[in-house]
């Protein structure tokens, strides 16, 4: 006689194992991001001002865009999902690791002329958003230009030692003495907005004179940038700040150079009224300092 068969007995699951599945079907869920919000970001951002070109009828996000600095020229690239012009072969951890540590998806350098060091404080969840609303974006087969740099700058392996010196990647962490308004102002100057990008002096090897944050003096293209600390700002009130981020215009009729005129237009004059605010906030918590000499 054949014994039995007795089939395998399923022991239940145990309760805190099945509620880590579930927390990871959960976070596997929300990880994708917020398209609508990250075009938000993009403004705050002022994405546009480096990948379209700056001429009537452009296409944005194509790239073209020319930054002249004393190593040379760069272009800034096309960023739409076209899987060969742009970064349609991309994945979001490809485009984080540019983000946050300046890579290319083969693992080469890019140069800091792309703001990097900046992004690299923007939140991991704001990172998901603009990447869900660069995939977006129509597609734009138009090629990407090759940069046109003084050698021997043109070397990427050099941007590593660049890094070593000037730059350190991570999020933006809070700073608990500071109200969470001047904090989201802090985050938007340093990480989305990359004020410092242009309004902190650098010195020759172009690494940021980190004890001169925004103080102004040259910018990239060598044209003069406001101090932007107490200093400077003291001689305008909350009004005529907000008036000039929105407008463009300053109390007495005079309008910005063209690249903040761009900025005001793409970025600061698209900000929510809470966080323009933080913003201003943040720019009058700072410590005055002097002008730089131009």
């Amino acid at each position: 006689m054949d014994a039995e068969i007795v089939p395998p007995r399923i022991r239940p699951m145990p309760a805190g194992m099945l509620g880590l599945l579930l927390l990871a079907l959960i976070e596997t869920t929300f990880a994708q991001g917020d398209a609508k919000r990250g075009l938000y970001l993009a403004k705050a951002g002022g994405c546009i001002g480096c990948h379209a070109e700056d001429k009537k009828n452009t296409v944005p996000f194509a790239g073209g865009r020319a930054l002249k600095t004393p190593f040379g020229t760069f272009y800034g690239p096309n960023i739409t999902p076209d899987p060969v012009a742009g970064i349609g072969r991309w994945t979001e951890a490809d485009f984080i690791r540019a983000m946050r540590h300046g890579k290319r998806p083969n693992g080469a350098n890019y140069f800091p002329a792309f703001p990097y060091p900046s992004f690299t404080r923007i939140a991991d969840t704001d990172l998901r958003d603009l990447w869900a609303y660069l995939r977006t974006l129509p597609p734009s087969n138009r090629a990407n230009q090759e940069h046109d740099l003084r050698f021997p700058f043109g070397w990427r392996f050099l941007v590593t030692a660049w890094k070593w010196l000037f730059f350190t990647p991570g999020p933006f962490e809070a700073d608990l003495k500071l109200s969470q308004t001047v904090n989201r102002g802090a985050y938007l100057v340093q990480a989305l907005g990359h004020c410092s990008e242009c309004h902190t002096p650098r010195n020759f090897l172009g690494g940021p004179k980190r004890d001169r944050f925004l103080a102004g003096g040259k910018g990239p293209d060598g044209k003069g940038v406001p101090n932007l600390t107490p200093t400077k700002l003291k001689k305008l009130s909350d009004a005529e700040l907000k008036d000039f981020l929105v407008s463009g215009t300053t109390p007495d009729g005079d309008v910005p150079a063209e690249a903040m005129g761009e900025v005001i237009r793409n970025t600061t004059s698209q900000l929510t009224p809470e966080d323009l605010a933080a913003l201003m906030a943040y720019l009058r918590s700072l410590a005055p300092l002097a002008n730089e000499p131009r």
